[in-house]
């Protein structure tokens, strides 16, 4: 590993701004009566003991390397899976997703992928892809750049906020499929010194759907490992006072994570990488089977 490896903040992401812009904006969001703004997914009370859980969110620098590579597919499957995985953090079922495509100049077959791959997703999820936006916006974007981003919604009665978690709860972990879709500003900074072309680099966001249905009734919070890494999103979710003590060697890596750590500083890793790990569920006890890499102290 390097002395002195690149970062998310020397590639061009700062993690501490998007923290920063989340409570600059808090006051005007939550005037408007929004609540769990900041959170996974936000939620909005339909009178009848029911919530809307709803979150937005883009495939990200992800998609220069995949155009690159041939693989927007597998970023629209991104889109997709990332949007539901935020809804159902709280304990929601996903309903629909809306999508937005833009770029200087649209090309036909890009958006095409994109829209299968996320599509085909929502087949599995059950979630209806009810339309979107496509917008050619020339002087916005450079000539060969593309964005793609979208929003889920679903409804939730009981929502998941964490609140039951005590000091001795269980962190449990699932795997992840490599990098999913956060991190590639920095990755793609590493590419220039070493190239990489193992499956775990593109792969599309796991969805954690059926992991979630599986431990509602036990789960007492679940983090869905998104940009700022295991921990930071893990923290997340705790009540106030509560903090996670992970054991950082309890799973397997990914062989992508050992390309990155020969350039990355193991800090740097778990501060902006899944490392392995896309999704997290605190419990009261383990059970037969259980990945556990963690406790809430």
């Amino acid at each position: 590993m390097a002395e002195e490896g690149p970062t998310y903040d020397v590639a061009g992401v700062s993690l501490a701004t998007a923290g920063a812009v989340v409570e600059r904006l808090r006051s005007a969001v939550e005037s408007t009566g929004a609540t769990q703004f900041g959170q996974f997914a936000a939620l909005h009370p339909l009178g009848d003991g029911r919530f809307l859980a709803a979150s937005t969110d883009g495939v990200g620098t992800k998609l220069i390397l995949a155009r690159q590579r041939g693989a927007l597919r597998a970023c629209g499957a991104d889109l997709a899976a990332h949007c539901i995985n935020d809804v159902i953090t709280c304990g929601a079922e996903p309903l629909i997703l809306l999508d937005y495509v833009a770029a200087a100049q649209v090309e036909l077959e890009e958006v095409a992928e994109l829209v299968e791959g996320a599509a085909e997703v929502c087949r599995g999820a059950g979630v209806a892809l009810v339309g979107g936006e496509t917008a050619e916006l020339p002087g916005i974007y450079r000539d060969g750049e593309l964005d793609f981003a979208g929003t889920c919604v679903g409804v939730v009665e009981e929502p998941l906020d964490g609140s039951a978690i005590e000091a001795g709860d269980v962190v449990l972990g699932f795997p992840s499929a490599g990098l999913h879709a956060n991190g590639f500003t920095l990755v793609r900074k590493v590419l220039e010194d070493e190239d990489y072309d193992g499956p775990d680099l593109l792969a599309p966001t796991k969805l954690y759907l059926d992991v979630a249905r599986r431990l509602r009734g036990r789960a007492l919070a679940f983090a869905h490992v998104t940009g700022g890494g295991v921990l930071g999103n893990l923290e997340r979710v705790l009540p106030a006072g509560r903090t996670a003590e992970l054991d950082w060697y309890a799973w397997e890596r990914p062989p992508v994570f050992t390309w990155l750590a020969r350039h990355v500083e193991e800090d740097e890793l778990r501060r902006v990488f899944n490392l392995g790990i896309g999704w997290c569920a605190v419990v009261r006890g383990t059970e037969p089977g259980d990945l556990v890499i963690g406790r809430i102290a």
